[in-house]
């Protein structure tokens, strides 16, 4: 199966390593998951490869995305990265594979890198490319490089706390579909008082009306869980639909408090 789009929620995997990330996987595909979503940096590339591979569903129902980390950006070590993803992913291409971070200071230049990974998409080895943590102006740019159409998503950082709305705004602008990381605010949005009473208009959790939001927004949550329960719960926010009032509450919930920024990091917008 070729995908044309994102699937609309994925399995993010960040801090999930050995069992509990092969078990998360194989739970989130048996209770009706069709998205992974994995990375050089989280070194539990294996670990989800055998999730995939125990689970029954055949590799080519699977939308499968992995990142290239920003120290292998030099284009042989882009392309023998990908590779070795490959190897322990125990499949022959992925689905989506992204650049995870701009390079630290353009110590590899941006036109070096992207031409390299699209070359590894003509080589079979990405089905799609994609971006990850770029600013406005870095978006931009490697749309120049790359030509329309070519970015599959850009995946950020977004939750309600900080709705990244710029940068948000001008990836849709571009035609470019958003992925959105750590949707949850890492659980944050669990204790918040107005999420909780939305919740409870809709019958549903503080999380599922935070991945209702996104969605709302157009953009594909890809929240980490590893209990099936909450897995299958993540899934049922795709039903809901929150009234204007509602989105525009939550949207009042943005405080600017990003989550992901390490010391490499771009200058954000």
């Amino acid at each position: 199966m070729s995908f044309d789009t994102l699937p609309s929620i994925g399995l993010g995997t960040f801090r999930l390593q050995g069992d509990t990330a092969r078990e998360a996987v194989r739970n989130a595909l048996s209770v009706g998951y069709r998205h992974i979503d994995t990375a050089q940096f989280y070194a539990n590339e294996s670990a989800v490869g055998d999730g995939i591979t125990s689970s029954g569903i055949p590799r080519r129902e699977i939308f499968l995305t992995t990142k290239v980390w920003h120290e292998n950006l030099h284009p042989s070590d882009l392309m023998n990265s990908l590779k070795g993803s490959l190897q322990r992913l125990k499949t022959d291409h992925v689905d989506l594979a992204l650049i995870h971070w701009p390079s630290p200071d353009d110590q590899v230049p941006m036109e070096v890198y992207l031409h390299a990974l699209r070359d590894a998409q003509r080589e079979g080895l990405t089905e799609h490319i994609g971006v990850s943590n770029f600013t406005c102006t870095q978006l931009t740019q490697a749309q120049h490089i790359l030509g329309d159409a070519a970015i599959f998503t850009h995946q950020v950082e977004s939750h309600p706390f900080f709705a990244n709305r710029k940068v948000v705004e001008l990836t849709q602008k571009l035609g470019i579909q958003v992925t959105g990381y750590m949707p949850l605010a890492a659980g944050r949005v669990m204790e918040d008082t107005t999420l909780q009473q939305i919740g409870r208009d809709y019958n549903a959790s503080p999380a599922q009306i935070a991945l209702a939001w996104l969605l709302a927004r157009q953009i594909v949550p890809i929240p980490a869980s590893t209990r099936p329960q909450h897995q299958k719960a993540n899934l049922d926010a795709l039903q809901l639909s929150l009234s204007a009032e509602d989105l525009h509450a939550i949207d009042r919930l943005d405080r600017g408090e990003r989550l992901a920024d390490p010391s490499f990091a771009p200058d954000w917008d």
